[in-house]
């Protein structure tokens, strides 16, 4: 099976001091990214880690795709204790990062203590350095990248920085790539600030030589002819279907369509489109450079998630005051998703929907901490009781915009879901529009008879994060190309992700999450009978993995720390 290589390489950031690990065996065994970094994380972090103490360790996890120059590759991985959902959590960012990683020659990178003040690391495959950088305390991620050219000849792609938000350990703060490019759900910004880390830097000349088989170049090819919407109005193209469906989220959730759609869907994205983005190598080619010169903003998005929390949660039919929200959020170092919709908390708490000025001053607090920003920063389930709204998070994550009240398995997939309600973590959501060719799709009503589709998906997703390959390749990605690409056979693949998703709910068992989390602040059809039906094909006792169940590669007993 084609897997990662390279070391794994520990910075201790309270001694200053590195060391490397031989990982082969778990890079065999789940292959690199999240799969790699869930497994590392699973034996080297305390159960008990407080996700901003120094115990909680951070792991950046590329994978063997990105040996290659095949479209949808240009992603990786960071995986740690989230201080927003308190369970074990892997994010995703796409931009040009990692192949710039790849070429330190290292498999993963992990950080572990907490520096005595702000610190940037510089890894390289000849050494580490460590910058000490208390001049940049407060710093918003276009600030430091400028620094860190400026003083370093360093680009941005080679970066990966918190802005404000990290710093003050907002608990959705995310870890900033490329500028425009977010780790983003789940605040592992924040765990970099408890590190007093403001950011690392990579490169070098030590790239993995992996072969990968001839398929990539048909896959790329594909990718680079095909016209797809996504490559003129990327994820928000969805929109205007989702509000006709009745199910895009409204005026903090209260609602599920927008009369004001027009003004903030793919043809107004589109509209202020300026010239072609991408991630690395690749020629899918949907990201979305945008900018409005009368309103001097320039800003890449926003996308779906991002027009649906600052736009129609917050009552913001304006493209551009949304895209004013969406470049706030990037300097600012803040995932926009959990961002938008806290402040829609906060305005539907004083009936303010659709004050533009108090949504962008609201930005700025929460990443500085300052005034109803403090309390905000805390994220909606540890606020709303406070701001007398109701609690629309699972596990402590907000939700995404794919409405669970009219595609109910994707709602199901937001119950049972280790990261909470995350859209990206199974995408039932494109079976259930659907996105995909007839024959894939699945009835939107109902939760019963979808637990076998369910867990595949969430397999699929895993693999993918293990791979790396972007999760937007679903119409060029089938079965029988994973078997050429990954040389294994498909439901081998799949193990693959069922162990990484097995060791994220034992990590989070061992934290005290059950059946009593699995839930939604909603009622679908037979939602209990749904999840009993997923937990039985998953062989979880009421939510609770079984040691029985655990991968049988010497993970139970391969901890570090205390539980």
């Amino acid at each position: 099976m084609l897997h990662g290589t390279g070391p794994l390489l520990t910075i201790d950031l309270a001694g200053a001091a590195t060391t490397e690990t031989d990982i082969e065996a778990a890079q065999r065994r789940y292959i690199g990214g999240r799969g790699l970094g869930t497994k590392l994380a699973h034996d080297r972090i305390p159960f008990d880690a407080d996700p901003l103490g120094p115990d909680n360790r951070l792991f950046f996890t590329t994978g063997p795709m990105q040996a290659s120059q095949m479209s949808f590759t240009g992603r990786m991985n960071c995986t740690g204790v989230s201080p927003l959902t308190d369970g074990l959590l892997s994010s995703n960012a796409g931009g040009f990062m990692s192949r710039n990683f790849a070429d330190t020659g290292y498999g993963a990178v992990e950080l572990a203590g907490a520096a005595e003040e702000l610190t940037i690391v510089h890894v390289r495959d000849d050494g580490v350095e460590f910058e000490a950088v208390p001049d940049l305390a407060g710093a918003t991620v276009p600030e430091t990248s400028a620094y860190l050219e400026d003083e370093h000849g360093i680009e941005s792609d080679q970066t990966a920085i918190i802005g404000p938000a990290g710093e003050n350990e907002v608990r959705f703060a995310s870890i900033m790539t490329t500028e425009e490019r977010a780790f983003g759900r789940g605040g592992l910004g924040a765990v970099m600030g408890a590190k007093n880390l403001k950011a690392i830097t990579v490169g070098g000349d030590s790239a993995p030589e992996i072969e990968i088989p001839a398929t990539q170049a048909e896959i790329h090819r594909e990718a680079a002819t095909d016209d797809h919407i996504m490559k003129r109005q990327g994820t928000v193209s969805v929109m205007s279907l989702a509000n006709e469906l009745e199910g895009l989220p409204s005026y903090y959730f209260s609602e599920r369509s927008f009369e004001g759609v027009e003004g903030i869907n793919g043809e107004a994205v589109e509209e202020k489109k300026y010239k072609k983005g991408t991630c690395s190598a690749c020629a899918f080619a949907c990201k979305l450079p945008t900018k409005d010169e009368a309103a001097g903003v320039e800003t890449e998005g926003p996308e779906f998630e991002v027009a649906m929390a600052f736009g129609s949660n917050s009552g913001v039919d304006d493209i551009v005051e949304v895209m004013k929200s969406n470049e706030l959020c990037d300097k600012y170092g803040l995932d926009a998703i959990s961002a938008g919709n806290t402040v829609a908390a906060y305005l539907a708490s004083e009936d303010a929907f659709g004050d533009t000025e108090l949504i962008h001053d609201l930005v700025g607090k929460i990443a500085r901490r300052e005034g109803v920003g403090d309390t905000l920063a805390e994220g909606i389930d540890r606020v709303h009781d406070e701001l007398g709204v109701e609690n629309w998070s699972v596990k402590g994550m907000d939700f995404a915009a794919h409405e669970g009240r009219v595609l109910n398995g994707q709602g199901l997939s937001y119950a049972v879901s280790n990261r909470g309600a995350d859209h990206m973590y199974a995408t039932f959501y494109s079976v259930e529009y659907p996105l995909v060719d007839a024959e894939e799709a699945v009835d939107p009503e109902g939760t019963l008879g979808k637990a076998d589709v369910l867990i595949e998906r969430e397999n699929l997703m895993a693999l993918n994060d293990s791979g790396v390959v972007c999760k937007f390749s679903r119409d060029y990605m089938t079965p029988e190309r994973y078997e050429a690409l990954f040389g294994a056979d498909f439901e081998e693949l799949l193990e693959v992700g069922a162990r990484t998703v097995t060791l994220e709910r034992h990590f989070n068992n061992r934290r005290g999450f059950d059946a009593a989390d699995d839930t939604l602040p909603y009622d679908l059809p037979d939602l209990e009978a749904g999840i009993e039906e997923y937990y039985d094909a998953r062989g979880w006792d009421d939510g609770v993995v079984p040691d029985a169940a655990l991968p049988d590669d010497g993970t139970a007993g391969a901890r570090a720390g205390s539980d």
